[in-house]
């Protein structure tokens, strides 16, 4: 019969500091109002718009609104217009005050 080996005890996980999470949160949701913009800006160009030939007809109209926002969201996460780091700079120093 074998042994099993003792292994050693995990080590303690350090607790995330406050202001950390807090940094977090406020650029998480500097990034979702940045993302709602862009599918705002992405609606008024025509993204998304019904075509007259070929087109998906209802179901099309009725889902292109996902597709936005599915866009939108990519294009805040890559770095987007820079509008999300100009809000959580605006945010956190209200949030300092």
């Amino acid at each position: 019969m074998t042994t099993i080996p003792v292994l050693p005890s995990p080590r303690a996980v350090a607790p995330v500091p406050d202001y950390i999470q807090a940094d977090a949160k406020l650029r998480d949701a500097a990034q979702k109002l940045e993302a709602t913009f862009l599918a705002e800006m992405l609606k008024s160009a025509g993204l998304g718009a019904s075509r007259t030939a070929f087109g998906g007809g209802s179901g099309e109209d009725q889902f292109s609104s996902f597709l936005r926002e599915a866009q939108a969201k990519e294009m805040a996460s890559a770095g987007g217009i820079g509008l999300a780091e100009a809000l959580f700079e605006a945010m956190k120093v209200r949030l300092d005050v």
